[in-house]
């Protein structure tokens, strides 16, 4: 197995420089052979992206079909998934496995419970902020080479935490164990719908798929450009591209756990981006061993090889400091301090979507039951965005409740603003409101 492998930090920075958020220099091709098929002439991902959402507005349930039918192969009747199904799919579930997303549930239940933000007022002050849950969600749950329950509990939840009143689910994978996870997370209708045409459905709505106020969830190069040219018609959670995971290790880490996590990134997607950072020479090479003698028995051996040798990364740093320099500035979807005293380096991570630390926090767990949810901002927007949570369904609305006697002290200030802008209508509501108060109220001692 080939892994690149760099030294010291400026060699670093320049592997791990990023091409962008959306790096679609590596599948266009591809999508321009596929696309001849789909529409008769060869189109870039956005153009393919813009055409399957434009029909869809356009052409709702049909044009739903007519692009499953065409990159799916998949013939719907019914777009959504009936209640006997989802009850069928609970009873084919293996007991232990149902337990399992029950407790996965419960754990990420607890976690976002914790996590709820709180309104305010205060009343001598007259300010205060409200805080509203979303009416109608809508979330994605990839399929493809795999199904993913997990998604489902960490979208799912999350919003019912928060309050929203309708969860939807599309997902192009309605296999029993996804349709369990919805029933178990609250889901309140489920669509089997995947890509473009998923996006577009929630985001104008259909005659069987209802508009949403927000899509959430990771997808696929086509949902995520998806996602992107929605926005404004509805809210998103982010634009999520492959899966990545940055590993600072030291001595004291085991090379056979580092490798391990690497993998479990690996496997995902052939696009995946598994970077181990140490300063320790002798960890380099047992790592290296390990990934070769692992990746020989598993079952997606093939991706997992191809996303180590294409994303993969093994940087030798001088110590701990410029480890956590070069995470920092590739700013993962998920940084791992697998390090000796993981809490005196924790304060210095400034740029990650979920931070693991100890040799017992891999991020596997968090993938699946620790609590937070593994939906986490990829692709270096770590730096701005934030993991799904709470609050992304919901919204905060300012409350202003000022009194009569507010006025003194605030209007004349508010007046001369207002006609430095030229908007004197502006200034004339709060001028009228000092012409109303004057002689009602005492003014305000001045300070001397």
């Amino acid at each position: 197995m080939k892994l690149r492998v760099v030294r010291g930090l400026e060699e670093g920075k320049k592997a791990l420089a990023r091409k962008g958020t959306l790096d679609l220099s590596r599948i266009t091709d591809r999508v321009k052979e596929r696309s001849r098929e789909v529409f008769g002439e060869a189109l870039g991902p956005e153009e393919a992206v813009r055409r399957i959402l434009d029909d869809v507005r356009s052409g709702g349930d049909e044009a739903v079909r007519h692009y499953s039918r065409l990159l799916d192969k998949t013939e719907l009747d019914s777009l959504e998934v009936s209640k006997d199904e989802i009850s069928w799919a609970l009873e084919q579930t293996d007991k232990e496995l149902l337990t399992s997303l029950r407790l996965a549930a419960q754990r990420i239940r607890d976690y976002h419970e914790s996590a709820m933000p709180k309104g305010w007022m205060d009343v001598e002050r007259g300010l205060g902020e409200r805080l509203v849950p979303l009416e109608r969600a809508g979330l994605y749950a990839p399929g493809g080479t795999a199904a993913y329950p997990s998604t489902v509990l960490m979208s799912a939840v999350p919003a019912r935490v928060a309050g929203v009143k309708e969860v939807i689910l599309c997902s192009p994978t309605t296999s029993p164990v996804v349709l369990a996870a919805s029933s178990v997370a609250g889901v309140d209708r489920v669509f089997r719908i995947g890509g473009a045409q998923a996006v577009g459905a929630m985001a104008y709505g259909t005659a069987s798929v209802p508009k949403v106020d927000i899509i959430c969830g990771p997808g696929n190069i086509f949902v995520t450009l998806a996602k992107k040219m929605v926005y404004g018609d509805v809210g998103i959670d982010g634009l999520y591209g492959p899966t990545e995971t940055v590993i600072v290790a030291d001595r004291s880490a085991k090379a056979n756990h580092c490798a391990a996590d690497l993998l479990a990134q690996a496997e995902h997607d052939s696009m995946a981006s598994p970077i181990f950072i140490t300063d320790s020479l002798a960890l380099v090479a047992e790592v290296e061993a390990e990934l070769s003698k692992q990746a020989a028995s598993l079952e997606r051996r093939q991706i997992a090889e191809s996303a180590v040798s294409n994303g993969g990364c093994l940087a030798l740093v001088e110590d701990l400091d410029e480890a956590i320099e070069l995470a920092n500035y590739v700013a993962p979807e998920h940084m791992c301090l697998v390090v000796e005293e993981p809490w005196k380096w924790a304060g210095k991570v400034r740029n990650a979507g979920g931070l693991f630390l100890g040799h017992w926090s891999p991020e596997v767990a968090g993938d699946y039951i620790a609590g937070p949810s593994h939906v986490m901002p990829t692709g270096g927007t770590a730096r701005f965005s934030s993991a799904l949570g709470v609050r992304q369904f919901l919204r905060t609305m300012p409350v202003v409740a000022l009194r009569e006697e507010d006025m003194d002290g605030i209007a004349e200030a508010a007046a001369r603003m207002a006609r430095a802008e030229g908007l004197t209508a502006h200034a004339r509501a709060m001028e009228m409101r000092i012409r109303d108060t004057r002689g009602r109220i005492t003014p305000k001692a001045k300070d001397s």
